[in-house]
């Protein structure tokens, strides 16, 4: 592992610590992303040895719900169980009060149903996702129904945002939600309220969600690399 690039370490170390938090019989929620996908990998092999035992996943993307099954997690969903004892999802920013955004795979609104039901909800990050505030780094993705694109985006620019449609990578055409949907990212000159403005989004008629998370998440594992060494913080 020490022959690998340190944000790959920081997101290895990262990810165990998460995996290491699950304990048999719990129902946990499955997150997206990189670093999401290395506590999927380790809660696996975790269950390939023996040491968990009764555990399922609820998947918040079509990613992890692959990433489940390559690593033989057995899968449930929402109908079939009463509750969520942990999810474990990434971030793209940080905040000092622990909000977040979140969204850079374009699956916010399923990971925002999952990890806000969670009894405890563990978000995993390298340093680089760390900021003073809101929309430094990041834009803010919302995802929105395609017919209600142009007034939404209207109105999201009476918000004081500027909006862009996300377009695919190496493909033709916009960004497809897994509910079918459009994504726009949005930047905000200064998001100094984060739960008044995931308010006033999500009240923009066809907005399904926005990618501000905030009061959700519970404890914050970040990876860092000190003196060459990748350790684990952990805020909370």
């Amino acid at each position: 592992m020490s022959e690998q690039d340190p944000v790959t370490l920081m997101k290895q170390y990262v990810g165990k610590a998460a995996a290491d938090r699950v304990t048999s019989g719990m129902i946990v929620g499955l997150g997206t992303g990189s670093t999401t996908a290395y506590a999927i990998q380790y809660i696996g092999e975790r269950l390939k040895t023996g040491d968990l035992k009764d555990i399922k996943g609820i998947p918040t993307s079509f990613q992890s719900t692959v990433l489940a099954k390559k690593y033989g997690i057995p899968l449930t969903t929402l109908d079939e169980v009463d509750r969520i004892d942990i999810a474990i999802d990434g971030a793209d920013e940080v905040d000092p009060q622990k909000n977040l955004i979140k969204g850079g795979g374009a699956a916010h609104t399923r990971e925002k149903i999952v990890d806000s039901l969670a009894e405890v909800f563990i978000v995993v990050v390298d340093s680089s996702k760390l900021v003073d505030q809101l929309g430094s780094t990041f834009l803010l993705p919302v995802e929105v129904m395609p017919l209600a694109m142009t007034p939404v985006m209207k109105a999201l620019e009476k918000l004081g945002g500027k909006p862009t449609l996300r377009m695919g990578v190496k493909k033709a055409g916009p960004v497809v939600t897994d509910q079918g949907n459009l994504v726009i990212d949005v930047k905000f000159d200064a998001i100094d309220n984060p739960a008044d403005l995931e308010k006033e989004i999500n009240n923009i008629p066809g907005v399904l969600e926005n990618g501000l998370f905030v009061g959700v998440a519970d404890i914050i594992l970040v990876g860092e690399v000190v003196n060459q060494e990748a350790k684990v913080r952990e805020i909370s």
